[in-house]
């Protein structure tokens, strides 16, 4: 087994320390995401600039856990009132012209299967990494906050299940059958969600709640394990179990006390926002193969393609998701908010490159088109449309 190297175990949690920090700093200028730090940090101290951190096979097992604890609150967060009318069938038509686009788009770049990843990665939305700037702005609960929810979470499953049927080594046919007994399984789960007796379990799980029992946790993660396993034992991808998991829990605790769900989101929260997730970014810092492009320097001028393709394929189809009497400021918006796109880029350009379907310099554009999404596309959206400020983030500003 290999050893985990003692210095980059020592400088991932020291840069997800100072990331925040940073953030915070320079957000009296510029508001500017954490993982947008988190990023550039781990690209810092990997083997491309100072080479103190390296890749290893302890940490890249944290950062796969990393990024399905990110799916797993992305599912916990999913509003399924929102699918329903207008604002769901405008969010699925969106990315259904997204899917299209970007395969089509695929096509004209790379011819095979690669257009098929290439299309993917285009029509993906960032939810998981959209959600906590939503909520640090107070617009989670406002019509434009569940607008963009509503994109990114037809943005971020949507993918999942392309993923499942056109990239698992199977015929379409098969991998639907699949795909099936998955759901299937995870409508079982969801069943069972409404037939626990959720009066006691609710009231053992406020029991535990400050003990060592920790009994709500130890649930999630048999939840997301199980569902894990289950999409590893059908080739499907892990992501889709992760997922599903989150929709699973937010049904289990959908009757709870509002003081429980929140002191259990709030632990949920620690554990993927305070350890795993930036895990995750800052290994996928740490991986970015700056090298090809400091060797290949048209491919720098490539980036602005790529951008713009994702704004074209996934953001402008967004906008059809936007609240009835929204601005053209707000509906760009929006289209920001929705081609703002790297988890899912991350994970279909793995498996990409995994499956030689996919070059590593295609992916490498692909994963740095969607850094400088993250970094600059909500960052210009939420200026658009104005960011409110929680009465809480005020409170903390005066206390500063």
């Amino acid at each position: 087994m290999e050893s985990p190297q003692p210095l980059t175990l020592l400088l991932i949690p020291l840069l997800a320390v100072l990331a925040p920090l940073l953030a915070r700093g320079l957000g009296r200028w510029m508001r500017i995401p954490v993982v947008v730090f988190e990023l550039v940090l781990g690209i810092l101290i990997g083997p491309a600039v100072l080479g103190w951190a390296q890749p290893g096979a302890f940490v890249a097992t944290l950062s796969e856990f990393g990024l399905a604890m990110l799916f797993f609150v992305a599912g916990t967060e999913i509003e399924f009132g929102a699918f329903r009318g207008r604002l769901g069938r405008r969010a699925t038509a969106g990315w259904l012209i997204s899917l299209v686009v970007g395969v089509a788009a695929g096509f004209v770049l790379a011819p095979g299967e690669a257009a098929i990843v290439i299309g993917i990665a285009l029509c993906s939305t960032a939810l998981g990494t959209l959600l906590p700037m939503l909520r640090d702005a107070g617009e989670l609960r406002t019509p434009f906050g569940q607008a963009v929810a509503a994109v990114g979470a037809v943005g971020e499953f949507g993918p999942l299940i392309a993923i499942s049927l056109f990239l698992g080594g199977r015929q379409l046919g098969v991998a639907t059958i699949v795909l099936a007994a998955f759901a299937a399984v995870a409508a079982l789960g969801i069943w069972l969600a409404f037939q626990l007796p959720r009066g006691a379990m609710h009231a053992f799980v406020s029991s535990t709640l400050h003990t060592s029992g920790q009994f709500a946790i130890r649930v999630v993660f048999l939840i997301l394990c199980a569902l894990i396993a289950l999409s590893i034992v059908l080739d499907l991808d892990m992501l889709l179990g992760a997922f599903a998991a989150g929709i699973i829990w937010r049904l289990i605790m959908r009757d709870a006390s509002e003081a429980d769900r929140e002191a259990v989101e709030s632990k949920i929260e620690g554990v993927a926002f305070g350890f795993l997730v930036p895990v995750f970014f800052i290994y996928t810092g740490v991986t970015f193969d700056l090298q090809a492009l400091l060797e290949q320097p048209v491919l720098f001028l490539l980036l602005p393609v790529a951008l713009i393709g994702l704004l074209l394929v996934r953001g402008l189809p967004s906008m059809l998701a936007a609240p009835a009497g929204s601005s053209r400021r707000e509906r760009l918006s929006i289209a920001l908010l929705g081609a703002t796109g790297l988890p899912i880029i991350v994970a279909v350009t793995g498996i990409g490159v995994d499956e030689g379907i996919l070059s590593t310099t295609q992916q490498t554009v692909l994963v740095a088109a969607g850094m400088l999404s993250v970094l600059l596309f909500p960052l210009i959206g939420m200026a658009l449309r104005g960011e409110r400020v929680t009465a809480r983030a005020a409170l903390e500003d005066d206390m500063a």
